[in-house]
């Protein structure tokens, strides 16, 4: 249901009133001045999710406010994904793809006889590979590891089609991961019909070489897409449709730290915790098993803590969200420039809510270096919705000192998209 500000107003006043609550207190307890509340009241200046949901936090009316918002918008309309990369960029590709080609050289044609199938070593060249992209995303803007990650994933294609069957399938699911860091970086660069074709074309390829299990991890990444456009119920039921029990523990975590986000998003803090703790165990389990090629995220030590404290964001809890994140971000290696930007601008917002802006703007600060240099799409949904809080406070001078640092990055974030189109898959 959509209803104007007028009547959001009312009823936030209502409930303010039910609660016992004056102006001022309520406005102290949220973090907004008197005079911005007094507007929403009135019906003069737009509510926003994240402030229906605070409101909902401290007047004890759970789902009251946050129902009588605008449905969030649809996707956003793709940028070009589909003409063929410059001839600079298949150029950079080509060191990757060479140090492939010359680490395999000469194994094609043995796998092809039949030495090569079991050893390993053509296989083992890639997963390292992968790791090498994988690291280098952590550190630099996604476009710039788009097209050599998608040269991979078609020189292992080309090299599983002359292999022998054993060697056929591993070259196959290596590729499968290949391509679906792809679709992950093609994300990062706001280009999303670009990634469902990429995760898609890893499902294909997962399925070639055995792994009938992916296609529910394309699920968990539908689900996230679904989760940045702010849909709450799509999300989690994206996200539960990969949770059936005969999957790999793994994509089963992945699945419910989603659909966690998803509860949270929709303001249902007992389902969403429920989720996190399946979570944990889950992923705890997955750890055990050892899968030398992941899918997902491997750069966070603690991936369920960093999801917890922005669920609890997303419900309206923002002091308790930054106590989370700073104890998760602590663990973060000081290399993985990605992750670092991703969550430290998380803290930042998580504080900046609370009401700490001092340490808002101290730890954005930390966090706007990382994020300028991997010039991330998603994380710049985050800077977008920092700068707004922080806009609020104007006046102050830690506000003001980052204000030129911040603009930079959220311009750098924004240029992603038109960065040189996404490469298809064969």
């Amino acid at each position: 249901m959509h209803v104007p500000p007028k009547q959001f107003g009312a009823e936030l006043r209502r409930a303010r009133n039910e609660a016992g609550l004056t102006l001022t207190r309520l406005a102290s307890a949220v973090h907004y001045s008197k005079g911005q509340l007094s507007k929403i009241e009135n019906g003069h200046q737009r509510p926003t999710l994240q402030l229906a949901r605070r409101c909902e936090v401290e007047l004890g009316c759970p789902g009251r406010l946050t129902a009588l918002l605008p449905d969030p918008p649809g996707a956003p309309a793709p940028a070009a994904a589909d003409k063929p990369p410059s001839r600079r960029l298949v150029l950079a590709a080509g060191a990757a793809t060479v140090l492939l080609s010359t680490s395999v050289s000469g194994s094609a044609a043995s796998a092809s006889s039949g030495a090569q199938a079991g050893d390993g070593s053509l296989t083992a060249s890639a997963r390292a590979l992968l790791i090498h992209f994988r690291r280098m995303a952590q550190s630099c803007p996604p476009h710039t590891v788009l097209v050599p990650l998608a040269e991979q994933t078609r020189a292992l294609v080309t090299l599983a089609t002359d292999a022998e069957r054993g060697t056929r399938d591993e070259l196959l699911l290596v590729g499968s991961r290949f391509a679906e860091f792809t679709g992950w970086m093609a994300q990062e660069s706001g280009h999303d019909e670009a990634a469902l074709r990429w995760t898609d074309h890893a499902v294909r390829l997962a399925f070639q070489g055995g792994d009938h299990q992916l296609g529910h991890y394309a699920l968990v990444r539908r689900a996230l897409m679904a989760y940045y456009r702010g849909h709450a119920a799509e999300t989690v039921t994206l996200s539960a449709a990969a949770s059936d029990h005969r999957l790999a523990p793994r994509i089963r975590g992945l699945a419910a730290q989603q659909e966690a986000e998803g509860h949270a998003l929709a303001g249902d803090d007992s389902a969403s915790l429920r989720a996190l703790d399946r979570a944990r165990g889950l992923l705890a389990a997955a750890r055990e098993e050892g899968d030398p090629s992941p899918v997902g995220p491997i750069h966070l030590p603690d991936p369920v803590a960093m999801f917890t404290g922005w669920c609890l964001y997303d419900l309206g809890r923002p002091a308790a969200a930054a106590e989370a994140l700073d104890a998760a971000c602590a663990a973060l290696s000081p290399q993985a420039h990605r992750n670092r930007a991703r969550y430290g601008v998380r803290r930042a917002l998580a504080h900046a809510s609370a009401g700490e802006i001092d340490h808002a703007c101290t730890v954005a600060h930390e966090a706007l270096t990382s994020a300028s240099a991997v010039r991330s799409y998603t994380i710049g949904l985050d800077l977008r919705r920092l700068a707004g809080v922080l806009g609020r406070h104007r006046g102050h001078s830690g506000v003001r000192a980052l204000a030129p640092d911040l603009t930079a990055a959220l311009t750098l974030s924004a240029a992603t998209r038109t960065a040189p189109p996404v490469p298809a898959p064969s």
